[in-house]
């Protein structure tokens, strides 16, 4: 059995909403590595496969959904879920999140009940399909 902590890219411009979405990820105990822009996730990405990409709306560089899309389309990348942070929960914004490739959308501010929920769901998921 693997008992090594899943890893969990998170994706996030605003500092203060990064802060306390890492905070409890590793509470949970998953390993966070916050990237603050779309150019520098995609070379973390480069280097390390998480098992978990959380995703933010407006990225410097990037919009959330741009990225999305970029990693759903890339060989290397595809297979890593993706979790879609929005302040917006009109069905257009959602059904483009899902369009471009996440498998996952929450609307911030968000209950960390449901966040650990739908993060739990997705690794999960994730480890079932890999195995």
């Amino acid at each position: 059995m693997n008992t090594q902590p899943k890893r969990i890219v998170l994706v996030e411009e605003d500092a203060v909403l990064r802060d306390i979405t890492a905070f409890r990820l590793e509470l949970l105990g998953y390993w966070v590595t916050q990237q603050e822009s779309a150019e520098d996730a995609l070379a973390y990405l480069q280097r390390e496969l998480p098992d978990l990409v959380i995703v933010g709306h407006f990225l410097p560089g990037m919009q959330g959904g741009d990225f999305i899309e970029r990693l759903s389309t890339d060989l290397r990348t595809a297979q890593v879920p993706v979790l879609f942070l929005s302040p917006n929960s009109g069905l257009d914004d959602v059904q483009k999140a899902f369009n471009a490739g996440a498998k996952e959308y929450l609307v911030t501010p968000f209950d960390p009940v449901v966040l650990e929920r739908k993060v739990s769901n997705l690794v999960e998921r994730k480890q079932l399909a890999t195995a």
